[in-house]
């Protein structure tokens, strides 16, 4: 089962049904086999933030980022996987980013506004020792 189109809409139907640790398995085998498709990465990442594996999915949303530097949705998804390991800091310019391409979005300014007080409340409490 080395066709990219079948892993991927494997990995896609276990990604939909809530299997996101099983999801992995097969998108991350079509991501070795197709690593410059987007659509495959970014649905890897969303695997490995839904299974916890915070960091993981962070590099994979990069890549995405990388590619497609005006994909809302992976600017977005990247700095909420920073925000989980707690680099509220580094979150700061991906969530602003797709905060900015996408005013309407309420979820996308209200974890960039959290992002932006973590790291205000962490200066200050550095500032203060």
């Amino acid at each position: 089962m080395d066709d990219v189109y079948e892993l991927f809409s494997r990995g896609s139907a276990l990604l939909a049904d809530g299997h996101y640790h099983q999801a992995a398995i097969p998108l991350r085998r079509a991501s070795q086999l197709s690593p410059d498709s987007t659509s495959i990465r970014e649905a890897l990442g969303r695997a490995l933030f839904q299974a916890q594996q915070y960091s993981e999915a962070a590099d994979e949303f990069r890549a995405v980022v990388e590619r497609a530097p005006t994909n809302d949705y992976a600017l977005f998804c990247l700095g909420r996987s920073l925000q989980m390991l707690g680099r509220h800091a580094e979150a700061r310019q991906p969530l602003a980013l797709a905060a900015t391409m996408k005013p309407e979005r309420d979820d996308y300014r209200a974890y960039r506004d959290r992002s932006r007080d973590v790291t205000e409340q962490n200066a200050e409490r550095d500032d203060a020792a």
